[in-house]
């Protein structure tokens, strides 16, 4: 072998050698791994709002004119408060003294992002009980006496339970008999002409008679009271309305 030809092997054979090795054995890379998606779960629905809650009370609920009483209320849950009859918006609770002229219904409305509430309460006005004639005055005969100061008193369509505004007038006649102890009347009970006599006549028993047992528990002696029933025979008023009605279903007191 020539020099020649030997020199070109000698430089040759590695370079095949480190070709081959380069193309055959090349390091594999390894891919990174693939990032995990993380899913977000949607918001939560907002909770309900809890709606408000209100009380209104008036204490007393029964004055005479020129009194006062006091109005109360407490509420919750309500962003604002407010109060009609003249009052108009107040803090979510207190009280407040009012003077109305006349009976009214006072009716508070809370508002809040749960909805609405509203409340009432009545205040009943009646006229002041006129006072004894003074000492110096003539005296008034009984009949007078009677005719003066003894007041019916009036119910509800079908009942016979005292109403708050019959108790005034139950007590102030109670005060005009204490006065006047010899004094004996009569209690006639009415009714309205709905209804049959015979059911009528029942009723106005027991309205008569629930004004008697009003009296004794003023003091008023049960042998000085007597009572009847007219049933729907006696009306005052002839008239087929609800004012009518009213004016006919009474306790009438008569002096005996």
């Amino acid at each position: 072998m020539s020099r020649q030809r030997w020199l070109v092997l000698t430089v040759l054979v590695p370079v095949a050698a480190a070709a081959f090795l380069s193309g055959g054995c090349a390091k594999k890379v390894t891919p990174p791994p693939a990032v995990a998606r993380t899913e977000v779960p949607p918001p939560a629905p907002e909770p309900p709002r809890p709606a408000p809650r209100l009380s209104l009370s008036a204490s007393p609920s029964t004055i005479e004119r020129g009194q006062s009483t006091t109005l109360s209320w407490s509420s919750s849950n309500a962003s604002s408060v407010s109060i009609d009859g003249g009052i108009g918006t107040v803090e979510p609770a207190g009280s407040r003294t009012i003077t109305p002229a006349v009976s009214t219904t006072y009716r508070a409305t809370a508002s809040g992002a749960g909805g609405n509430a509203t409340s009432e309460a009545r205040v009943t006005v009646t006229e002041p009980v006129a006072p004894p004639p003074p000492v110096t005055a003539k005296p008034l005969t009984d009949v007078e006496f009677f005719a003066t100061y003894v007041k019916d008193i009036y119910f509800d369509y079908d009942q016979y339970s005292i109403r708050e505004d019959a108790r005034s007038t139950l007590q102030s006649n109670a005060r005009v008999f204490a006065e006047r102890q010899g004094m004996r009347f009569t209690i006639e009970g009415h009714c309205d002409e709905r209804g049959s006599d015979k059911y009528n006549l029942a009723l106005g028993d027991r309205r008569a008679n629930s004004a008697r047992q009003f009296l004794m528990t003023q003091g008023v002696s049960q042998d000085r009271i007597d009572i009847v029933s007219y049933g729907k025979e006696r009306p005052v008023c002839a008239q087929q309305t609800e004012d009518c009605w009213q004016k006919n279903r009474r306790a009438h007191f008569v002096q005996r």
